[in-house]
């Protein structure tokens, strides 16, 4: 039987026809209701007893919401992860109570990490029953605070609305995150008089959009436009604050040369004349070297995470550092900076351009094309174009680039396939690279291919996984074959843990313990789930493989096997500065 007592249009036109009408709704048709009035389009859930009063409203609401149907919670807030991040909004996931909200918890802090946007909606017993280990009854609440932007647990259906307004408010505004909106069944079964949905606009205390303090942009400019050597670093937060235009007048009124971390990364073309590549461990060679001979830093939505900035107390010593960011938490908390500019890059870089000298730095950008020939000649032409038989991953990634002409969406897991990809991936448009970036979570890539899919469904999808990840969360094949999505897979297959084993290697005397991993036969096992794919050991077989996965009509699973002792280099050592990296 519906909880729903008046049917969902009448619901919404009955409070829009007059501020003062009430219709009587259940609280699992005002989550709901929520939905269609934040835009909502898409749902990735997984039914259970807790919630099932919300899963009886959505039958009725079947035409407006579409609900994807996942194997496991976890690939459902990954799938909303990567909704999230092509689509510029935010993810929305059912899960149940007890197993059900636990099994999102590695989501909520990936996405926690990596500023994703996303309401998670879990069920929970009945309010009477919370505190006396009922079935499947679990403190999420607790469990999800360190890793939640906000959550918040319901246990009368009248605070509904408010709730969800407020939820949708704080996950996307500011520096976007996780929220997670725990409803006791009791709630969502009560019926009450719904007067409509208002939209949040103003929490107290709560400031996502700081007031510009145009001192500090002055003194910015000042900097800036005295300095010999700048060099901008940017990330995620250039593409959160939709800013690419603005940090591009930015860096082509000064000149100045930019390189990304993998958050960052399809902020800028890949192309473009100033983008002088990747940060971090496994980045290229100039921007590590030269981030300590700079002689101002300015670092543009990033934060200094250890990944880029290596060992810190040798880190950029020399510069004067500009920080642009959101979160002030994020300012001085690394790295000391000379000159906070707390604000939206959106509003922050205009006016920041404004105040700048036109410049060109040539000598300067030179010396970065002097260490990338280093680099192409020891590092990047060995990878992409083996001599060798056995394929590397590199090559893989540099066909797929010729056949998508940069225009593809590329999902990555984590390991040496990840770095690989965002080496090497060409890049002609924002929100283009979709990665587990601070967590490191594997698993993370055929879930969020999923989801991306869903969020940009006139783009080409690609997940690139290695076997290991592709194992941890193959049950989401599952959700392809029945959703009918159409993502394409591309298993970088060296029969090992790749990025363990290589540090196994290179800082613990080959000693590889249980980095050896058996695999399935991964072609049956996705035509087992009706998924077309096949399998190559072959240069010469390469480019026709990645051809038919492209043009087939739906999802594809393609088999790369490629070398099993295969390194990512350059390779900045744990403990040292990024400085030291390592060619080789």
């Amino acid at each position: 039987m519906s909880t729903t007592t008046v049917a969902p249009e009448k619901a919404a036109a009955a409070a829009a026809a007059s501020p003062q009408a009430t219709v009587r709704i259940s609280g699992g048709a005002a989550v709901l209701e929520a939905f269609l009035a934040e835009g909502v389009s898409t749902i990735f859930g997984y039914p259970g007893g807790a919630i099932m009063p919300i899963y009886d409203s959505l039958y009725d609401y079947q035409d407006k919401l579409k609900h994807i149907l996942v194997r496991h919670e976890q690939g459902g807030i990954h799938a909303a992860q990567g909704y999230a991040r092509t689509s510029g909004d935010v993810g929305v996931v059912f899960a149940t109570s007890g197993p059900g909200a636990t099994n999102l918890v590695t989501g909520l802090a990936d996405a926690m990490i990596d500023s994703t946007g996303l309401v998670c909606i879990t069920g929970q017993v009945f309010a009477h029953l919370l505190g006396t280990d009922a079935f499947q009854e679990t403190d999420v609440i607790n469990i999800t605070t360190p890793v939640t932007k906000w959550n918040y647990q319901v246990t009368d259906a009248t605070e509904i609305p408010a709730v969800l307004a407020k939820a949708f408010y704080i996950a996307r505004s500011g520096r976007p995150g996780p929220v997670l909106i725990d409803i006791t069944k009791n709630a969502q079964l009560q019926l009450f008089d719904y007067a409509g949905y208002e939209k949040c606009t103003h929490i107290r205390s709560y400031r996502p959009a700081p007031i510009v303090r145009k001192e500090y942009l002055e003194q910015a400019a000042e900097l800036i436009n005295a300095a010999q050597k700048p060099f901008v670093l940017f990330g995620q937060g250039v593409i959160l604050g939709k800013a690419e235009e603005q940090f591009r007048a930015f860096i082509e009124k000064t000149g100045i040369p930019a390189a990304w971390t993998i958050m960052g990364l399809s902020a800028l073309p890949s192309d473009h004349p100033l983008n002088v590549g990747m940060l971090g461990m496994h980045g290229n060679y100039g921007p590590n070297v030269l981030t300590n001979e700079c002689d101002v830093l300015i670092a543009v939505g990033m934060r200094f995470d250890d990944r880029v900035t290596g060992r810190l107390d040798k880190y950029a010593k020399q510069a004067k550092i500009i920080h642009l960011d959101i979160d002030p938490s994020e300012i001085d908390k690394n790295v000391q900076t000379t000159v906070p500019v707390w604000g939206d890059c959106k509003e922050t870089l205009p006016m920041l351009t404004g105040l700048v000298t036109q410049k060109e730095h040539t000598g300067w950008v030179e010396v970065f094309r002097d260490y990338a020939r280093k680099e192409l000649e020891q590092c990047i032409h060995p990878e992409l174009n083996p001599t060798d038989p056995v394929l590397t991953m590199g090559e893989v990634i540099k066909t797929l680039n010729e056949l998508t002409n940069g225009d593809a969406v590329i999902v990555t897991d984590v390991g040496q396939h990840q770095m690989v990809a965002c080496r090497y991936a060409q890049f002609t448009q924002s929100k283009s690279n979709i990665t587990s970036g601070g967590l490191g979570t594997m698993g993370f890539a055929l879930p969020a291919a999923i989801g991306a899919k869903f969020g940009a469904p006139e783009r080409t999808v690609v997940a690139v996984i290695g076997d290991g990840g592709f194992q941890m969360t193959l049950q989401e094949l599952g959700t392809i074959m029945q959703s009918g999505v159409a993502v394409k897979i591309l298993i970088l297959n060296n029969q090992f843990l790749g990025m363990v084993r290589q540090w196994q290697q290179l800082f613990n005397d080959r000693r590889y313990s249980f980095v050896d991993i058996a695999s399935p036969n991964f072609v049956q096992l996705a035509a087992a789930y009706g998924i077309s794919g096949a399998s190559i050991n072959s240069r010469d077989l390469l480019k026709n493989a990645l051809h038919a996965m492209l043009d087939h009509p739906g999802s594809y699973l393609l088999e790369v096997m490629v070398g099993k002792e295969n390194n990512v280099f350059p390779m900045v050592p744990q403990g040292c500065s990024v400085a030291e990296i390592r060619l080789k």
